[in-house]
């Protein structure tokens, strides 16, 4: 499951041999009308969008490797799916836990559940090989910013390394950044902020963690340790997170539940139990922040995100009682009654 940098489409693929492309626009209708992709002689189990919008990798199930699908755009506004003449090499011995595409569209990443991380050319050439050292990998991702990848696994931490280009744009090493060091047991999932100056975590040692990782890792500065909460779940559950792109609230997904915390709080907002007929498999907000996406059976199932409007509302006023001018005022006062009126509009406005 992807939504697209343009916030447009949420792509979605499963064991039926298709991946599904959804306008975000539909959301709130009664109808959600996707197009499909096929995949032949093969079922995707993972997706994600090109930054550009007009195409998508999947991990193939059966061929243990990575297709290349065109996104071409009909005159009747819809797409033509085609997939790229060749499949990526066969590079990886374990099973795949993860796969990204940087948004600079420099490079493709792919991992693998022993300790391998793979960075790629968009044209299927192993760029670099990462040895995490973390005994499995349990989550490995590429930041927004496109500049780290990052992984966790057995290890009480999460590994941090920048993919370094020249000036022309040549791929020239990947080399260590920062640690996020603090959980006592194994880390089973983590996420990054929009912006990538945060990230969270979630531990077997049953908390969930907010890192400051806007930080001069080359002067050896570490990332900060901004709040910790508490998941009793985690100790007993593998667990997936998922950050809003304000980095304000965290959503957490352990076995079929997911709970909503204000980070700045560090407090649970919303519990939703129950929600899929199996296992979560995945957990994503939108570009904007107004969905949270989870899937793990044939369904996706949307929510509000009702605490990002409470957490902007909390976070204007207290702006607001130190704005030292009009026009400030009025921008903040501006933000803090469109959170007001969409709580109103989702009933959930507390008094």
């Amino acid at each position: 499951m992807d939504f697209s940098s343009n916030g447009k489409y949420l792509a979605t693929c499963a064991d039926d041999r298709t991946v599904r492309i959804w306008s975000t626009k539909d959301f709130l209708q009664r109808e959600h009308r996707s197009m499909r992709a096929n995949v032949e002689l093969d079922h995707a189990t993972l997706v994600r969008f090109s930054p550009d919008c007009r195409a998508f990798i999947v991990w193939l199930a059966n061929a243990d490797t990575l297709r290349i699908f065109k996104m071409t755009k009909r005159e009747d506004g819809g797409y033509t799916f085609t997939a790229t003449p060749e499949d990526f090499p066969k590079k990886h011995k374990a099973p795949i836990i993860n796969v990204g595409i940087a948004d600079t569209g420099k490079f493709i990443m792919t991992a693998s559940s022993d300790t391998t991380v793979l960075i790629w050319n968009l044209k299927g050439r192993v760029l670099s090989t990462i040895n995490t050292n973390q005994m499995n990998n349990t989550h490995a991702a590429i930041s927004p910013c496109s500049r780290f990848v990052a992984s966790c696994g057995f290890t009480p931490d999460v590994k941090v390394w920048e993919v370094c280009f020249g000036k022309k744009g040549d791929f020239q090493e990947v080399v260590r950044a920062f640690e996020l060091k603090g959980h006592s047991a194994a880390v089973h999932f983590f996420a990054f902020s929009n912006d990538s100056r945060r990230m969270a975590s979630v531990s077997k040692d049953g908390t969930w963690k907010l890192w400051d990782t806007d930080v001069e890792y080359k002067k050896q500065q570490d990332p900060y340790l901004l709040r910790t909460g508490r998941c009793e779940e985690a100790g007993t559950v593998l667990c997936r997170l998922a950050l809003s792109p304000d980095g304000q609230v965290l959503a957490l997904a352990s076995g079929r539940n997911i709970r909503l915390y204000n980070t700045r709080r560090g407090e649970e907002e919303e519990c939703f139990e129950q929600v899929h007929g199996e296992c979560i498999t995945d957990l994503s907000f939108d570009i904007t922040g107004r969905f949270l996406a989870s899937c793990g059976d044939r369904a996706v199932r949307l929510f509000h995100n009702a605490p990002g409007h409470r957490a902007v509302m909390e976070e204007m006023q207290g702006l607001l009682k130190r704005a030292s001018n009009d026009s400030t005022r009025q921008r903040l006062q501006q933000q803090l009654t469109q959170a007001q009126d969409a709580l109103k509009r989702l009933g959930a406005l507390k008094k």
